[in-house]
């Protein structure tokens, strides 16, 4: 029956817990900024995970202790702020804790090899592709595998504005897309 009901108490103490560790995570988001919880880098989502997962150890479980699970979000908070602003100061830091962008379709034509290094399958791209709107690969001027894992489709319609050659800047393979007029 343990497993299905509890006392007062650890009720109790869950709804205390619960809200000490979420005014915490309030003031350590505020102090932070809104990166806390970005998926701008494989890095940023490392510490995204780790905070829930200190959260709900903290809230449903008497160890470790409230005050352990705050110091622990000051550190993963304190990490990921150094860790930014060593990015932003250091092309060499920024390289060691960032997976690069790679292009995995260019001018309408997948590119397998870059995919197969994303590990992205077809059914990947298509699905991305559908979210996108894009209705024939002629319309798809790139697609990347971002840091995060998600896939950016740049496309667009006959007539519109081109893609930037800058929009590539640092990502693998771009010499392989090659501006020009989108296919009727």
């Amino acid at each position: 029956m343990d497993w299905i009901t509890s006392g007062p108490q650890p009720l109790l103490m869950v709804i205390i817990t619960a809200m000490a560790m979420y005014f915490a995570l309030i003031v350590m988001t505020r102090l932070a900024g809104v990166r806390s919880f970005s998926k701008m880098s494989g890095f940023d989502f490392a510490v995204t995970v780790s905070i829930g997962s200190v959260l709900a150890t903290v809230i449903l479980t008497p160890d470790p202790p409230l005050a352990q699970g705050i110091m622990a979000f000051a550190v993963l908070f304190a990490l990921q702020m150094g860790v930014a602003t060593l990015r932003v100061h250091s092309d060499l830091f920024e390289g060691s804790t960032n997976n690069k962008p790679r292009l995995i379709m260019a001018n309408g034509k997948m590119l397998h090899d870059q995919m197969a290094k994303a590990r992205i399958t077809e059914n990947d791209l298509l699905g991305k592709l559908r979210e996108a709107n894009v209705l024939d690969f002629s319309q798809v001027d790139a697609a990347v595998a971002e840091t995060t894992g998600d896939i950016s489709v740049l496309h667009r319609e006959r007539g519109d504005t081109p893609l930037s050659d800058h929009l590539l800047d640092g990502v693998i393979d771009a010499h392989r897309y090659q501006p020009g007029p989108v296919e009727a």
